[in-house]
């Protein structure tokens, strides 16, 4: 699996359909067809992540 903002493959399961990408340090969520993309606060908390291009 490629990770949907950087195209990197250094993705990790973290849970059920949740993944992390080691390479633009950004969590996602497949839920169907869909995908929820998540920045990691400080705190270990998630955040949602509307534009990709901002952390790259």
């Amino acid at each position: 699996m490629r990770c949907p903002v950087c195209n990197g493959k250094s993705v990790g399961k973290v849970g059920v359909d949740q993944f992390y990408c080691w390479d633009c340090f950004v969590e996602y969520q497949k839920q169907g067809d869909n995908i929820k993309i998540y920045s990691v606060a400080e705190d270990g908390s998630l955040i949602d992540f509307h534009e990709p291009a901002s952390i790259l």
